[in-house]
């Protein structure tokens, strides 16, 4: 159960991520609502998480859930550049995230 929390909580990030930029610094309210209740989602879930889920871990596959999900929505929604170079930069972090969980 925990690492499934992890896992949503990952996704939480960035979607508080993506309305945080959308919020134009918080001068917008639906993003900035949005900002604010998936961060303490993100937040609660990443506390629960990491009860039985070592610290350096959940930490890690938290943010990197997050990063490459921000990096994937500026990319897809937002006109980011999806150039090769960047597509493979995020597979690696997926792949560092996938190792933290499986590899001893």
């Amino acid at each position: 159960m925990a690492w499934f929390v992890l896992i949503i909580s990952g996704l939480l990030e960035a979607v508080w991520a993506v309305a945080l930029d959308r919020s134009a610094g918080f001068q917008r309210l639906l993003p900035s609502i949005v900002f604010v209740v998936a961060l303490a989602l993100s937040m609660t879930g990443l506390g629960y998480a990491l009860r039985s889920i070592p610290v350096g871990t959940g930490y890690a596959v938290w943010v990197g859930i997050g990063a490459v999900g921000t990096a994937l929505v500026g990319m897809i929604a937002l006109g980011e550049p999806a150039g090769l170079p960047r597509v493979l930069c995020l597979l690696l972090v997926v792949t560092g995230v996938i190792g933290l969980k499986f590899l001893p």
